[in-house]
Parts: structure tokens; C-alpha cells; sequence
């Protein structure tokens, strides 16, 4: 496993569909944000769903999903509504 592991949330297979879509380090996701990776990853795995946008958003935090605001977790859940597929 690589950096992408050590942040909270993401196991290989997450840290796997990161690297896939072209999100290589923690750095990268910053810049990425999580909607965005989270479409990225949407387009190589349909079922994706608003857990992995939540743990996405967690890992960019450096928190656990669990942990995000209610205000952000709303405008993820929102946003998940309007693109999942």
C-alpha cells in the first residue's frame, strides 16, 4: 500500500481506484477535492456510492467520514443525489 493508505478512510481498494483514475498521492486528491474524485472513480466503478465521497472528503480532512460536519456531509449527500448513476 502506498501514501494514499495512511489517510484516513482509504484501504487498497480505494487507494487502487485512486491511482487508476490518475490521483497518485494525497496531494494530488487535495487538488482533485473529493467530487471530483469521487466522478472519476464513478466512471470505473458504478457503484460507487455517498460513502466513498464521505470517506474521500474525511481522507482530504484527515478526518474520519464519520467526523465531518453535518453542513458538509448535507452538501456531499446533495451533490451524490444530483450524479449517481
Amino acid at each position: 500500500m502506498g501514501e494514499l493508505s495512511k489517510l484516513p478512510n482509504i484501504g487498497k481498494t480505494v487507494e487502487a481506484q485512486l491511482i487508476q483514475v490518475g490521483i497518485e498521492t494525497p496531494e494530488a486528491l487535495r487538488q482533485a477535492g473529493a467530487k471530483a474524485a469521487w466522478l472519476k472513480i464513478q466512471e470505473i466503478d458504478p457503484s460507487a456510492c455517498i460513502h466513498r465521497l464521505l470517506a474521500l472528503e474525511g481522507a482530504i480532512e484527515g478526518v474520519k467520514k464519520i467526523e465531518l460536519s453535518d453542513a458538509v456531509k448535507a452538501d456531499l449527500k446533495a451533490f451524490y443525489q444530483e450524479h449517481k448513476l
